[in-house]
Formats: C-alpha cells, sequence, structure tokens
C-alpha cells in the first residue's frame, strides 16, 4: 500500500480500505489570487493544504485535492478582482462545485469529512454547497455523514497573537499577504517567498462601507492590505502549531 496521507496518490482500492476504515477526509478550500509581488498565487492552496497534511497525519485521515479556484475575490479581505492572476470562481459556482465535491466524496464512502477554509471569500459559499449536498444526499438515503468546516486561521490563542504581533494584531480580514500568510509560508514553502519584494504601501485603511465599482486607490497598490515587515520561519512555526494542535484538540471532540 502507498504510505501517504494524500488522497490523490492512493489506488482506488487503497481508498476504499481507507473509507471502509472510516477514517476523517479534509477538503482544502483554497482559491488562485495576488498575495502581493513577494509571495505566489497559490498562498490559499498551500497553506491549508499544509495544516490538513499535517492534521490528517495526527489523526490518521487523508487529504482530498484542494479545490484551487475560490470564491471571487473581494477588495477588503482580498484585493480583489483587479490584480492580474487572480482568478476566481462566483459565489454560486464555487458553491455548487463545493456541492458536488462534497456529494461525490460521501457517495464513495467518505462519513467524516472536513472542509478547511483557506480564502476569506470561500466561507459563506462553501457552507451553502454543504448544504446542498447534505439536502441531495438525505434524499438518497444517506443520512450517517457528519461535516465539520473550519478557518485554519480561527485555531489561534490570544496569546499567541500577542506574541506574534506585539503592537496588535490589525485583524485576520487585513491580514491578506502580511505578516502571518507570509510567515506561514516561509515554514512551508520557503523558495516561493522574495523577501526583498515586502512593499511598504499598506497598511490599507477601508471605510466603513463598500463601494461598485471599486475606486482607484481604495487598495493598496501592492494588493497587500496590512504590514508582512516582520514575517519570520519562527513566527509561521509558532502559527502552524497551535492551528495543528487546535484543529487536532476540536476534531478529537467532535468525532
Amino acid at each position: 500500500m502507498v504510505d501517504s496521507v494524500f488522497m490523490a496518490e492512493l489506488s482506488w482500492p487503497e481508498f476504499k480500505q481507507k473509507m471502509d476504515e472510516n477514517v476523517i477526509v479534509f477538503l482544502p478550500l483554497g482559491a488562485t489570487e495576488q498575495h502581493g509581488p513577494h509571495l505566489p498565487l497559490s498562498v490559499d492552496v498551500v497553506l491549508p493544504t499544509g495544516v490538513c497534511e499535517r492534521v490528517a497525519h495526527e489523526v490518521n485521515g487523508i487529504v482530498a485535492p484542494a479545490l484551487p479556484y475560490g470564491c471571487r475575490s473581494q477588495p477588503k479581505t482580498g484585493g480583489g478582482e483587479g490584480f492580474p492572476g487572480t482568478t476566481s470562481l462566483d459565489a454560486h459556482t464555487f458553491s455548487l462545485v463545493v456541492r458536488d465535491v462534497v456529494r461525490q466524496l460521501v457517495q464513495s464512502g467518505v462519513r467524516r469529512l472536513v472542509l478547511v477554509n483557506g480564502h476569506f471569500e470561500n466561507y459563506a459559499p462553501a457552507t451553502e454547497g454543504v448544504d446542498l449536498a447534505l439536502r441531495e444526499l438525505r434524499r438518497d438515503g444517506i443520512t450517517d455523514v457528519k461535516i465539520v468546516r473550519l478557518a485554519y486561521w480561527d485555531f489561534i490563542t490570544k496569546e499567541t497573537l500577542d506574541r506574534v504581533f506585539p503592537n496588535g494584531c490589525p485583524g485576520i480580514e487585513l491580514e491578506h499577504a502580511s505578516l502571518m500568510e507570509t510567515s506561514l509560508m516561509l515554514l512551508l514553502k520557503p523558495a516561493l517567498v522574495m523577501m526583498e519584494k515586502i512593499p511598504s504601501d499598506g497598511p490599507a485603511h477601508f471605510p466603513p462601507y463598500d463601494l461598485s465599482p471599486v475606486p482607484e486607490n481604495f487598495v493598496p497598490a501592492s494588493g497587500v492590505l496590512a504590514v508582512a515587515h516582520g514575517a519570520s520561519v519562527e513566527n509561521g512555526r509558532l502559527l502552524f502549531d497551535e492551528h495543528v494542535e487546535r484543529i487536532v484538540a476540536a476534531l478529537h471532540e467532535i468525532f
């Protein structure tokens, strides 16, 4: 048998054996989105996949292929759609993709499924997709499935945030391409981080409302919403280890 936590590296009989053992399956929800001049477009795939891999090792689970396209990027959380390379799905389309993947996984025998979000805008349409899938599965007589939805960045303590941000955390929604994501990428994919290109045109200062169309200069030109200076492997390890530890604890409680 292939010794891998990645579903895509298993044969179908190996996958079936995992389902017979009722293992937890993780589905990373990513995006292809700008993350400033110093990070790759794949950040929102790399980070949740990395968390899923580590947690899967801890709980004897497997990781399904990540969804590489996410719900449409918004200016105040991801910089918006105006940056070359950002390739998004409409919310309705994304919810239907989630519905189809969840439904197919369950029909293949998955009964314990964890959706791990890596892109802020995915959360609401992912919830819709899960609800649609469960509606169809119940219609087909499948009622013994349990699905967890989470965002890895929610599994962090104030004490750790205070260590990473001695001057105060700007808020998770503004941490796009900033200190946290840069630190985690330095830990997981250091070859893809160009520290010398970290910009200094942030942090963004958004009004308490949205405008359509988006005004010029609404978002920092770099696409970095807060500040990435201060990112380090040490901060990445501190964040990553706590994400994993707290998610594992939550799953032991749930399952």
